[in-house]
């Protein structure tokens, strides 16, 4: 008798922790400002929720995207079983993902009217676009073809079938692309000028392509690609270590493996480029990602860092913080020179909150060390043929896998934190962005709605996924199970039981 589905359970109750905390959290912060009259910090509240939820969602999809076409590829060119397995489970898997995530995402865009009606109408002529293409060129892109993936494949063509799993990934990949556009533009807005109140656009282009979307979308691509190789090998690794020996899971472990040995090191090393452009471009951010205060030249990047006391945790400084530094690397990081001086906070009028984006950076790198760790780990177990024999890596593969979504989690809150108390970076405050008839009550109850709303559909999804790893598990089971011999037919030409001939 083997136990409940250990990863999905751990998985459960490390998430559902997460959000337990957060909802705490948010609760402390949020009741003494209605008291007080406070709806900025809980419009910004509501929406971080709201994107912590459906980012899980929006990832999976495209993460799913590339697998499910090799997957599909495999399946049409080489007429394998264990493709077919492999592709009918993740497809289910990224419809459960896309209908979610469509429930999650169009409530957010609805509160730039309903909490941000001032950032709606100063960057509508510049957002507007973007966001009316992920809907009708991506979005729509995705829907009809997933149709087709889900119940096509013995209604249409091999080469149909091929094409519409290119085609659904296509739009999983040109919706991310867009929202991106819109997220990388606040960070660094260019391409309009200022009507009054106004952003009205004067280049489309520039508009587009600002110098953050190529850091941004590759960035948020490997993450959700290695959130998804994470989540692949544990479900993976579970159904080797409950059915050892299963070909498809197998395989499916591997090439998990292979991405995510790929992935992990090549975005660690976009990383590091990334926040040599995020010094440049937005230092404020940066001085908080290192919690560096004082403008000073040969800066120690804090490897490691451990508050002494509780007040190191909620004000991350160098002298109440246990550090393994090296001294005068990030000067040397960003100009090459270990001498070279670093932008502190002090020198800004306005800062981020430190602590959420310290620890949140931290969080994000942490992970993502592990993520190289545990990628290397696999390959050489898969290169020694030993991968299914290997119980710690297994259980190392299980424990581990909703831990991508989570530093992707840590990841948004170190970027959309980090831009605060902006807007639009340099242009817009939350604060001036803010609905000016939204009463602190009013927003309270929308957040309470939202996490209770939201929080439901996590669950669910959850629970939904537990169910389809649960229902391929017993499939694998009766499969094993011995099938009972044939009973024996009378041989030719033996008298029947009535004694005539047969």
């Amino acid at each position: 008798m083997y136990p409940d589905p250990v990863f999905i359970t751990v998985a459960s109750s490390m998430i559902g922790g997460v959000i337990t905390s957060l909802v705490a959290d948010l609760t402390a912060i949020a009741a003494p400002t209605v008291l007080s009259g406070g709806p900025e910090l809980l419009s910004r509240i509501q929406f971080a929720w709201t994107i912590t939820i459906h980012i899980v969602f929006a990832s999976l999809s495209v993460g799913l995207a590339p697998l499910i076409v090799y997957f599909t590829y495999r399946d049409v060119k080489t007429g394998s079983e264990r493709y077919a397995q492999l592709r009918d489970f993740w497809v289910k898997v990224f419809a459960l993902g896309f209908v979610m995530g469509t429930a999650t995402g169009i409530p957010m865009s609805f509160q730039f009217g309903t909490n941000f009606p001032i950032f709606a109408e100063f960057a509508g002529e510049l957002i507007g676009g973007p966001l009316a293409f992920e809907a009708k060129m991506a979005f729509f892109l995705e829907a009809v073809f997933l149709g087709v993936l889900l119940f096509g494949r013995e209604r249409v063509s091999d080469r149909m079938y091929l094409a519409s799993s290119v085609l659904v990934a296509i739009g999983a990949w040109l919706s991310a692309f867009w929202i991106i556009v819109v997220n990388a533009w606040m960070q660094t807005p260019q391409g309009f000028d200022l009507a009054g109140d106004v952003a009205t656009m004067t280049d489309p282009i520039a508009a587009i392509v600002t110098p953050r979307l190529a850091w941004m979308y590759v960035h948020m691509q490997l993450s959700a690609v290695i959130a998804v190789a994470l989540l692949v090998a544990g479900v993976g690794a579970y159904l080797l270590w409950k059915h050892d020996g299963n070909d498809a899971w197998r395989t499916a472990v591997t090439i998990a493996l292979v991405l995510l040995v790929i992935s992990a090191p090549v975005q660690a090393l976009q990383g590091d480029a990334y926040a040599k452009h995020v010094e440049d471009t937005q230092p404020a951010k940066f001085a908080a990602m290192e919690a560096h205060y004082e403008t000073d030249e040969g800066v120690a990047l804090h490897v490691i860092a451990f508050p002494k006391t509780l007040e190191g945790f909620t004000d991350p400084r160098a002298e109440n913080l246990y550090t393994l530094s090296v001294p005068m690397l990030v000067s040397y990081m960003l100009e090459g020179d270990p001498g070279a001086e670093v932008i502190g906070l002090n020198e800004f009028e306005h800062t981020p909150p430190v602590a959420i984006v310290f620890w949140s950076f931290r969080a994000m790198v942490g992970l993502g060390v592990w993520f190289v760790f545990l990628g290397l780990w696999g390959a050489y177990r898969r290169y020694q043929g030993r991968l299914s024999e290997s119980d710690r890596l297994l259980k190392a593969l299980m424990l581990s896998t909703p831990l991508g979504f989570l530093a992707m989690i840590a990841g948004w809150y170190t970027t959309e934190v980090g831009r605060q108390p902006w807007m639009v970076q340099d242009e817009l405050l939350v604060g001036e962005s803010v609905s000016p008839v939204l009463t602190g009550w009013e927003a309270m109850l929308s957040v309470a709605a939202f996490v209770a709303v939201f929080g439901g559909l996590f669950l669910i999804a959850l629970y939904a996924f537990r169910r389809m790893v649960a229902a391929e598990s017993r499939r694998l089971s009766e499969a094993e199970e011995p099938q009972p011999p044939e009973p024996a037919g009378p041989s030719p030409g033996s008298p029947t039981p009535e004694g005539g001939d047969p």
